[in-house]
């Protein structure tokens, strides 16, 4: 049993709860992840835990909040105060690069949730984030062919679903070769052949 600060605010508490799910996350398959598990790993009773959230799904939702708000916040800042478009996009791609590499258990869980055969609350949080973020590669695109600096004939939607499945190219083949570390060692050279092929010629 992890030994955690006993004294937290309710939102300190929801939030250990959901670093603690991540961290689990990392470490064993998602959809074993028990109310027991995530209690010990906090230091505290499974009443203690649902005294915050009252279901396991719960919980589930509220990591899917997090990862969401915190991804989006990451490719955000990362777009703001560069030079160009395309500048823009790299920052995007490296900073979801570097998310998944400091958060290896993200991935799992949002690959967890697409596989799922039913409609859950949780798998429509993931597919609103994957639309969401489609949206911000496709402005910044469009800003790029406007100034010229992409391909005047791009195909913008297509150029944003390659551009997330490059990522989760990558993290499939670190998560294959058991080693997170490999995604920042290969993702410069992988965007650098990306971007080749969305850049304007002329």
């Amino acid at each position: 049993m992890n030994e955690r600060p006993q004294y937290l605010s309710a939102e300190e508490r929801r939030e250990a709860t959901v670093q603690a799910v991540v961290d689990l996350a990392a470490e064993q398959n998602p959809a074993e992840i028990t109310t027991t598990a995530i209690a010990d790993r906090m230091g505290l009773t499974q009443g203690a835990l649902f005294r915050h959230f009252p279901t396991k799904h719960a919980i589930l939702e509220a990591t899917m909040t997090w990862v969401g708000e915190r991804l989006l916040e990451r490719v955000d800042k990362a777009a703001e105060g560069t030079k160009s478009p395309a500048a823009a996009l790299e920052a995007m791609f490296m900073a979801h690069i570097d998310f998944v590499a400091k958060h290896p258990g993200v991935p799992r869980m949002l690959f967890g949730e697409l596989q799922r055969s039913s409609e859950t609350l949780a798998k429509r949080m993931v597919q609103t984030l994957i639309r969401q973020y489609e949206q911000r590669l496709r402005r910044v695109m469009e800003a790029g062919k406007v100034q010229g600096e992409l391909d005047a004939d791009l195909n913008v939607d297509a150029a944003a679903v390659l551009f997330i499945g490059t990522i989760q190219g990558l993290v499939m083949q670190s998560l294959l070769a058991g080693k997170v570390s490999r995604i920042r060692r290969d993702a410069p050279g992988v965007f650098a052949i990306y971007r080749r092929g969305i850049e304007s010629t002329k």
